[in-house]
């Protein structure tokens, strides 16, 4: 049995479950036919207590003897960010080792350098477990769906994120109170910005754009919000309109190329997004062949990412004597597309003054704009203020018209705020 020895770049929650997945004896080499030997392990602090037992020798502070081990094929590179990650990155391609990372923020920022470099050196760079924790998407992607034209992509790709809204949409609960709770439970980072604020679905996202259209996108020039502004409020109110909220990333073709962006939405109540709830992922890929697709998982932890990362492993190690997995060839690049010009409907919640001829001003407004109202709900009353939300439904409308409308609404004397505009995601018949 051929043995592939692995090197190793964080020794953290996911790389403990990756070496002590290798190391237990758990029939991955009968299972493979290939018998993978953790060879050296880069970690910042030899000191530190691990959770994981390893052989004595094996544990080194300094990353270059990892890099540079003549004798190590694979390198796992499993510290994040984006430095010290790329040049180590970048520096075991060049050394005649394939990799395999589960970094998305290295991989959205300098993705393009990277696999120009691992094309140079005529090695592997491969990276599953960076989307969707153990949930198998960019190998499907790049492999099973090869003779489909992918049309979209679109996830729940955040467990943080997802936890958070669940929990207010189940128990209406206020977004502070409940962040609070995910942050003492571990859902959430002390400083959660990564997730609440969509950077990281942002990264997941211009990994998928790339991948499944050839479409690389700086990602600052996608468009990106959080969930900061999510009221308990817009649970009741659109749960009686028929739908939930979630936080979506999306990658859509549109005429004007490839169209990517972060943000929450509505989610219609009988779609299987709908029902995906609490740290859990899910991925959506329509190709033009085999139309929707539904995978759904665990998108973190320890155990599903190690899951992804051994996976890869495995493949590039079986692929080391022969000509190695498919799944390389080259997709035809399409230019990245404006938000300015996405199409959908909206969600629009207001307080105004709870006075006649209120409406109309409201109406003339999005009128104005281009764009036409489905429905208007008068939910909530203060009477102590004389005011009342609002709650408008649009039919579709342009991105643009919409932005133009929304600042001109925050302008009228009758409009005290306005609270809140969230796009509504479409479904087709086979969804």
């Amino acid at each position: 049995m051929r043995t592939v020895r692995i090197g190793l770049l964080g020794l953290g929650v996911v790389g403990s479950a990756v070496a002590k997945a290798m190391l237990d004896d758990r029939g991955m080499a009968d299972r493979s036919g290939v018998r993978l030997e953790l060879a050296k392990v880069a970690v910042r602090d030899l000191s530190k207590r691990r959770v994981v037992n390893l052989p004595a020798g094996l544990l080194t502070t300094d990353p270059a003897e990892v890099v540079n081990d003549p004798n190590i094929e694979v390198v796992v590179e499993l510290m994040g960010g984006e430095h010290p990650a790329f040049d180590l990155i970048s520096s075991a391609l060049s050394s005649g080792k394939h990799v395999v990372t589960a970094n998305k923020e290295v991989l959205a920022k300098r993705g393009d350098a990277l696999l120009a470099a691992a094309a140079e050196a005529g090695k592997r760079l491969v990276y599953e477990a960076s989307v969707g924790g153990g949930i198998p998407i960019l190998n499907p992607i790049s492999d099973d769906l090869l003779a489909n034209r992918i049309e979209s992509v679109r996830a729940i790709i955040n467990g943080t994120t997802n936890y958070i809204l669940t929990r207010m949409s189940s128990e209406g609960a206020a977004y502070d109170a409940v962040l609070a709770d995910a942050q003492q439970l571990g859902y959430a980072e002390a400083d959660p910005t990564a997730d609440v604020d969509g950077f990281d679905a942002l990264y997941k996202i211009a990994i998928l754009g790339r991948l499944a259209f050839g479409a690389s996108a700086p990602v600052d020039v996608i468009h990106r919000e959080g969930i900061g502004r999510i009221d308990a409020r817009d649970f009741r109110y659109a749960d009686e309109l028929g739908f939930t909220i979630k936080l979506i990333a999306a990658a859509q073709r549109t005429a004007d190329g490839l169209l990517l962006r972060v943000h929450p939405s509505l989610i219609p109540l009988d779609v299987p997004m709908a029902s995906v709830n609490g740290a859990m992922n899910m991925v959506e890929v329509v190709g033009d062949l085999v139309g929707p697709l539904w995978l759904q998982g665990a998108g973190a932890g320890p155990s599903p990412t190690a899951s992804a990362v051994l996976g890869d492993v495995l493949r590039v190690a079986r692929g080391i004597d022969g000509p190695g997995p498919s799944g390389s060839a080259s997709i035809a690049a399409i230019p990245v597309a404006p938000m300015s010009g996405h199409v959908c409907q909206y969600y629009i919640r207001l307080t105004a003054a709870d006075r006649p001829g209120v409406l109309a001003r409201i109406a003339k407004v999005l009128g104005d704009a281009a764009i036409s109202i489905r429905s208007v709900i008068q939910m909530d009353t203060d009477a102590t203020s004389g005011s009342a939300d609002l709650v408008i439904m649009t039919h579709s409308a342009l991105e643009a018209n919409m932005q133009e409308a929304a600042s001109r609404l925050r302008g009228l004397d009758v409009v005290v705020e306005l609270d809140n505009l969230i796009r509504v995601e479409s479904y087709g018949p086979t969804a």
